[in-house]
């Protein structure tokens, strides 16, 4: 970036911060109907615009027991799946669609504000994603089957009661994905969220009830515990009217749902490796890469977590990346980061690394204010060029830095992402202009989500074709959910040759 533009930047940020206050008060004082946002990539609204809704002292769903959630919720499901038809699921879905949408603002600043995470912009941008391209009904086909012996149809039928966990990193955004899934395959869910997300999550799930009602549905299709704990996961895996387990965060929450003998999808941590070979373009790579690893600070499980680049693109693509606004940090710079995020245990083979908790999803430019580098407070993202084996690489960080390795050839660059993914098969992406290449990563890499030549956001409907989801269940095999994911197959056999007219 040269010296104008800097100075151009200082102008506008110092404009818009003279008139932000005065913007917000003018909304203040002359209050309006609240906005209907629409999904756009790559554009953010005004920040700290936000509309509330007015819920009733009701309790919409959130309840003082997980007894009580589980018991509403499984009784709502009876009249659901009486009394309403797909019609009517639809119906019911298109109104949490606007509901959720209107109060988008809300959710995001009461995420940011209650789990300290990840950027306010970008949770707009998530939030919007899930309620735009979450599929409903529309994919719950009917497949028949007609032969000389009769007719046979294959339909998808509801599980009952879900119980669902939800992460602290997209609590909101999984919520409306889970229930407008759940809910188009005529079910209930009952929700234990992340403790650090109660409160964002709890005015999403009223939120939703309140809509639900007031359309004309049932009370209590979606409902949480107020206090979730792991007594109340316990309680939920244990009660025999939850018929299905779903769990969106880490591998250890999702091997326990796995002891409790009931079916469970699960959707586990990824460290999603990159690479990118000499034949891509590398402008496009590193807008893309600054994207997808800046995105809400790199707390999304399928964002790009460590590139792994041939050595004859790496100069061009760090280059970009500076020029797209990234921070190449020198090593001296690094090594204070690294103190700064990262801690550690020493063992006999050496230093056991682990992140930071306190700076998991927070800024890129406080880190570097936090050591010693001012001025730069509106940096999204640190770039730095390390070994195979660093930490950086190794651990699935959360945290706006993007490691960068120097390969040789691509079979080592493909031996390091494999290494680096550590078998969890959940996301990887590259770039490349050579099928050949393309298509041994992906044989090789096995992942859920595979994206060529785009941020790994593409690969979940944010720029790229096919619905979104925030549980990409890759332990159990599902993979990108959808109400098909929550429904079972019931077969339904006309024999004796009747109803054929043939």
């Amino acid at each position: 970036m040269d010296i104008q533009t800097q100075d151009v930047e200082r102008i506008v940020q110092q404009v818009l911060k003279n008139i932000l206050p005065e913007a917000e008060q003018l909304i203040a004082e002359n209050p309006t109907e609240p906005v209907i946002h629409t999904y756009q990539p790559g554009i953010t609204a005004v920040p700290n615009v936000v509309h509330t809704a007015h819920l009733d002292k009701e309790n919409y769903g959130v309840f003082e027991t997980i007894e009580a959630a589980i018991e509403a919720a499984h009784t709502a499901q009876k009249i659901y799946v009486k009394k309403f038809q797909l019609k009517d699921r639809e119906r019911l879905i298109q109104t949490i669609r606007q509901a959720a949408k209107e109060e988008v603002n809300t959710l995001a600043q009461m995420t940011k504000d209650e789990t300290k995470l990840g950027r306010y912009e970008d949770k707009i941008q998530k939030n919007l994603l899930v309620i735009e391209k979450t599929p409903g009904t529309e994919c719950l086909k009917t497949k028949a089957i007609s032969g000389d012996d009769g007719l046979t149809i294959i339909e998808h039928a509801p599980f009952g009661l879900i119980g669902a966990i939800t992460p602290v990193t997209n609590p909101t955004e999984t919520i409306i994905n889970n229930v407008i899934s759940m809910i188009a395959g005529g079910n209930t869910v009952v929700f234990n969220v992340h403790p650090s997300a109660k409160k964002c999550c709890a005015y999403c799930v009223q939120l939703i009830n309140k809509a639900i009602e007031e359309a004309g549905g049932p009370k209590n299709l979606v409902t949480m515990v107020k206090e979730p704990s792991m007594d109340t996961v316990k309680k939920l895996c244990e009660s025999d009217k939850v018929k299905l387990l779903v769990g969106t965060g880490g591998m250890q929450m999702v091997r326990s749902l796995l002891k409790s003998g009931k079916k469970v999808i699960g959707a586990g941590a990824g460290n999603p490796p990159v690479i990118v070979d000499e034949t891509a373009d590398i402008k496009r790579a590193a807008e893309q890469l600054f994207l997808g690893a800046s995105f809400d600070n790199n707390i999304l499980c399928l964002a790009e977590k460590e590139v792994f680049v041939l050595e004859r693109a790496a100069s061009d693509l760090m280059y970009h990346m500076i020029n797209k606004g990234a921070f190449l940090l020198n090593n001296e710079q690094l090594n204070k980061v690294m103190e700064l995020v990262l801690t550690y245990e020493e063992t006999p083979q050496g230093k056991d690394y682990h992140v930071n908790k306190k700076w998991v999803g927070q800024d890129a430019g406080k880190m570097l204010e936090a050591v010693g580098i001012n001025g730069r407070l509106d940096c999204r993202l640190l770039i730095c060029e390390v070994a195979h084996t660093h930490p950086f690489v190794m651990l699935e960080q959360l945290m706006p830095i993007l490691p960068l390795v120097k390969c040789q050839s691509l079979e080592e660059a493909i031996a390091y992402a494999l290494e680096a993914e550590q078998g969890n098969r959940h996301t990887a992406s590259m770039f490349s202009r050579n099928i050949d290449h393309l298509t041994k990563f992906a044989r090789e890499i096995e992942t859920t989500i595979f994206v060529k030549n785009a941020a790994t956001l593409a690969g979940v409907g944010f720029e790229g074709e096919g619905h979104s989801t925030m549980t990409i269940a890759g332990p159990t095999g599902e993979g990108i959910t959808s109400a098909v994911s929550f429904t079972r197959q019931r077969r339904c056999t006309l024999a004796d040759g009747s109803f054929r007219i043939i």
